[in-house]
Parts: structure tokens; C-alpha cells; sequence
């Protein structure tokens, strides 16, 4: 399958998935659960689905509900959508935020034990950069017309070449 139509797959999946969860499975394990992705094979025959959980329900019991559900869930999306086959659908918890939290505090961390020093001499550093591309953006400015190998005089705005 091209990158394209994976991609909207995947995100058909998804918004399906998500209605389904939210107006017809019942299931009080489950409760209100966030997708937050779905990778479908390209041979349409697994999709992998990623929830969190609900934050004021808590996670017991969630992929075991979702598990149960699985079959009325593809029933549910052969109906609506219009392909051949309805992949098997294999619900995971999504990681990646306590991922990124931990990564935050893994970095603020290491950040609060650095000398104040240190950070107060990286922060001119960054300053003299951003300060010498602005400075080397201007002069592009007010250089006006270039002139190529060939002899013909450009316009650096415009892209046109005249002969010269």
C-alpha cells in the first residue's frame, strides 16, 4: 500500500474505533478509553490499536474488556467502512506519554545539576548565535543582484536571469 493511503487508514481506523467505543460497547471495564493510534499491516490483516486508559476510571481490567470486544468491534467496522477484509484488531496501552514524562525528568534533572554558571554561559552562547544568523540574513537582504559564471546578472529576489 502507498505511504498515503496507509496513513488514512489508519486514521479511518481510528475515528471508527473511537465511535464505536464511545456510543455502542457497553462494557463497564473498558469505560472511556483514548485511541490514540492504529497501525493496520498493509495486508489488512492485523491493525494494532493504542489506548490509554481513562484518567478518572483507571486502567483495571481495560485490554481484557477491549479483548472481548474485538469481534463486535470488527462486525461493527465491516458495516461501516468499505473494504474487503476487516483486520484482527490487537489492542495495546500506549507508553509513549510516560515515556516522555520520564525523558522530562530524566532532562530537568540533569539540567538542575549543572552549575549556574555553565547554563548562564550556554545562554549567551545561543544569543550570539541567533544573533549572527539574523545579522547574516541582513546582509543577504542588502546585497541585491547576483552575478552567475556565466556573466548574467540575477535577481536574487526574483530567480530571473537577464544577460548582461
Amino acid at each position: 500500500m502507498a505511504g498515503k493511503r496507509q496513513a488514512r487508514l489508519n486514521e479511518q481506523f481510528r475515528r471508527e474505533i473511537v465511535s464505536i467505543l464511545r456510543t455502542q460497547v457497553r462494557d463497564p471495564r473498558i469505560g472511556l478509553p483514548t485511541v490514540t493510534g492504529v497501525e493496520v499491516t498493509p495486508d489488512l490483516w492485523m491493525a494494532k490499536v493504542f489506548v490509554r486508559p481513562d484518567p478518572t476510571g483507571g486502567g483495571e481490567g481495560l485490554l481484557e474488556g477491549l479483548r472481548a470486544a474485538s469481534p463486535y468491534i470488527r462486525a461493527q467496522l465491516g458495516q461501516v467502512l468499505a473494504i474487503r477484509r476487516i483486520p484482527e484488531l490487537r489492542f495495546q496501552v500506549d507508553r509513549t506519554q510516560e515515556a516522555a514524562s520520564r525523558i522530562h525528568a530524566l532532562l530537568a534533572e540533569a539540567l538542575a545539576d549543572r552549575p549556574e554558571a555553565d547554563v548562564a554561559e550556554e545562554a549567551e552562547g545561543t544569543e550570539d548565535a541567533e544573533g549572527a544568523a539574523a545579522d547574516a540574513a541582513e546582509d543577504a537582504e542588502e546585497v541585491g543582484p547576483a552575478q552567475s559564471e556565466s556573466g548574467a546578472v540575477s535577481d536574487v529576489g526574483s530567480g530571473e536571469e537577464t544577460p548582461s
